[in-house]
């Protein structure tokens, strides 16, 4: 039986099987084409962003009797209604390797679809990328520099770590792209998807300077660092399309 797992609950877990998934094609380059009279071709000005996809997955649901179909109906409306001013990750049996983040999209009207067909359908909103489960393992080195390989043909925003104290420059090669950190006291995280750094709970943005976050480039990327630093540790955060 396929199934899906979402906000840490297994849709197995209320008697929900998928009958067929849906991921409605791939998701819109967000950029703007502007005309210039006189000149052919339109000018491309990007946002450097994918917009969201939507993600369905039609489900069956085994009825014994009107009131325990009422009662399960209830427990499902609660678990994908939980939380929805946020993404949740998402997996499936489809594609064990990757999740998703996404959160409920639109009505449910669970009832209305089971009387008509005996399955209904549920609709995530979902970020652009898939996330595969192995770029969420830390990559470490008790060093001032760390290489590392993304395997997939698109850049990745990495969670970074960095251990030591004083003035430091950090550095992606071989893309070039660096930040200056004014102050390292014992440790600094930067999040290239949050576009923050923090120490714990601390904002630490106002000791850092840099025009971009680190991204980690497809194939060979180095992060080095001058100044005094112990440790790196970064979640790469791999995805793709």
């Amino acid at each position: 039986m396929s199934y899906f797992t979402y906000n840490g609950r297994s849709s197995a877990d209320f008697g929900l099987h998928i009958e067929k998934k849906d991921v409605f094609s791939a998701p819109e380059y967000d950029a703007e084409f502007i005309s210039i009279p006189g000149r052919s071709g339109d000018i491309i000005n990007p946002n450097r962003r994918f917009a969201n996809i939507k993600v369905t997955y039609t489900v069956f649901l085994a009825r014994k009797n009107i009131a325990a179909l009422a009662a399960v109906l209830r427990n499902i409306k609660g678990w994908l209604y939980s939380e929805p001013d946020r993404y949740h990750e998402i997996t499936d049996s489809y594609d064990a390797e990757y999740f998703r983040y996404g959160v409920i999209s639109g009505n449910l009207d669970i009832e209305e679809q089971l009387n008509k067909v005996g399955s209904f359908t549920v609709t995530f909103n979902c970020k652009p990328y898939k996330y595969s489960f192995a770029g969420q393992e830390t990559v470490s080195a008790d060093a001032s520099e760390l290489t590392i390989t993304n395997p997939t043909a698109f850049e990745s925003r990495p969670y970074i770590k960095l251990y030591g104290s004083g003035a430091v420059v950090i550095m992606i090669q071989p893309q070039g792209r660096g930040m200056m950190i004014s102050d390292l006291d014992e440790y600094i995280e930067i999040d290239s998807e949050l576009m923050n750094c923090f120490k714990g709970t601390v904002l630490k943005n106002d000791t850092v300077k840099g025009a971009e976050f680190p991204v980690l480039k497809p194939g060979v990327c180095t992060i080095n660092c001058t100044g005094d630093v112990t440790r790196i540790e970064v979640i790469p955060r791999w995805c793709c399309l």
